[in-house]
Formats: structure tokens, C-alpha cells, sequence
């Protein structure tokens, strides 16, 4: 692919703008020899104000979402699109959540503009777990991990009972759970199916691909390689 159209696939401008960092010298190789928009040679020896591009398209980054941000393009509030850099929305293919966490749930947030690799992580055959870690309003009642386990909890609207799902306590009011599905605000609405409310929620992992393992400080971002990503389907190095 010519310089030109790649460049300007990953965001960093219209192909007139792309045209302009051009004629401006500004995009060279790493011995900084000024490139062209024809030429065409690796990605990994172009520098753009002696700056390595951009990751090429079927990248995956993972993200630490904070509170108050919103998995959408199109909001009044915050988009978790704004932690990334500006370009990032321009880039061709687009970039894409992995599934949603609401504008109140912070952790671990998948981005990628592989179209296959979002839709064999979110489907349900796909069973990739999804873990989180929330503080409850009330205390446990007792019943819910046999509950949640049971394959037979039916959330308010819903037509089909949800898949069995894995509590773990670690407190009274202090759990982690673990969903292989993607409903609607699940984790909230089933523990508001037991009489609960859910104060705080974190995701912690989606597979074997855990947050803390990542060292992602909050509102930080970083491109998985093969290996970690790998994780969220459950292998291990």
C-alpha cells in the first residue's frame, strides 16, 4: 500500500493532510530521509515527526476504563474514545469496543477494528468469561452463588433464563463474578433480581486476561501483543 493511503487510513489526516505532512518533510525513514507518498515500504520504517506510526489496522488495545465514561462514538458525556489519541476515531477500519461497559463500571475494556476477532470474542459460543468485582448495598442473603449457578435466573423482561454463572464472596457486601454472557447491565440486574443493589463494579478480567496482571494504571491504554491476547481465549504462555 502507498505511504499516502496508509497514513491517512490510520487517522493522521485527510489524504490532503496527509499530503501536507509530506510536502513538509515531515514523514522520513528512520535514518530521516524524507519519504513520499508513493513510495511504499514497511510501516516499521516510518516516522512522522520522528514517531513511529501508529498501530496498523487488527490491532486489540486494552483499556482501564474509568467511572463516568461512556462506550459509544455518538454521546453528550465522555466517550472512552477521549482517553485515546484524537486520531484514533479517524482511523479506517474503525476502532470498535469489544462489548460495552456502562458509563458507572470501570476495568478492563477491549478496542480493536479486527471486525472477526470482536465478534469470536462476544459470542455466546464463544463462552469467553467476563469477571467483576462489585460492592453490594445490602448484605449477602446467602442463596445467591446457588442461585446464579442454577441456569435458571430470569431478569425482569428477559425471555430465556440466564447461563450459570460463578459467585465468589469475599466479604458480606464484597464479591467477584464471573459471566460468560453480555446482557444488558447483567450484573446489576441480577443482583437486583435478589433484593441487592451493586455500589461499585469493576471488570477484572475477560478470560485468562487480567487487569492487574496488565499494570494499566486508570485511564491508560496499551496494545496487546499475541500472547496476552491470547489469554482472553485461555491460553497461557
Amino acid at each position: 500500500m502507498k505511504l499516502l493511503k496508509l497514513i491517512a487510513n490510520l487517522g493522521y489526516g485527510s489524504r490532503r493532510e496527509v499530503l501536507a505532512l509530506f510536502a513538509d518533510g515531515r514523514i522520513t525513514d528512520a535514518k530521516g530521509e524524507v519519504l513520499y507518498g508513493d513510495d511504499r515500504l514497511p510501516a516499521s520504517g516510518v516516522l512522522i515527526d520522528g514517531q513511529v506510526l501508529d498501530p496498523l489496522p487488527g490491532v486489540v488495545i486494552a483499556l482501564n476504563k474509568p467511572c463516568g465514561y461512556t462506550c459509544s462514538t455518538r454521546d453528550p458525556s465522555r466517550l472512552v474514545f477521549d482517553l485515546l489519541p484524537a486520531r484514533f476515531r479517524l482511523r479506517s477500519p474503525a476502532l470498535s469496543t469489544v462489548g460495552r461497559l456502562d458509563r458507572d463500571t470501570s476495568g478492563l475494556l477491549l478496542l480493536t477494528d479486527d471486525g472477526q476477532l470482536l465478534h469470536r470474542i462476544i459470542s455466546p459460543r464463544a463462552q469467553v468469561s467476563k469477571t467483576y468485582e462489585a460492592t453490594l448495598a445490602e448484605d449477602l442473603r446467602g442463596d445467591e452463588a446457588e442461585l446464579f449457578a442454577s441456569g435458571s435466573l430470569m431478569l425482569e423482561s428477559e425471555t430465556t433464563p440466564l447461563a450459570p454463572a460463578r459467585l465468589i464472596t469475599l466479604g458480606p457486601r464484597h464479591v467477584q463474578l464471573v459471566v460468560s454472557e453480555g446482557r444488558y447491565h447483567q450484573v446489576r440486574r441480577m443482583f437486583a433480581a435478589t433484593g441487592n443493589a451493586v455500589t461499585r463494579l469493576q471488570r477484572i478480567a475477560i478470560g485468562d486476561l487480567r487487569l492487574a496482571e496488565l499494570d494499566l494504571p486508570e485511564g491508560e491504554w496499551r496494545v496487546l501483543e499475541a500472547a496476552a491476547l491470547a489469554r482472553v481465549f485461555g491460553a497461557r504462555d
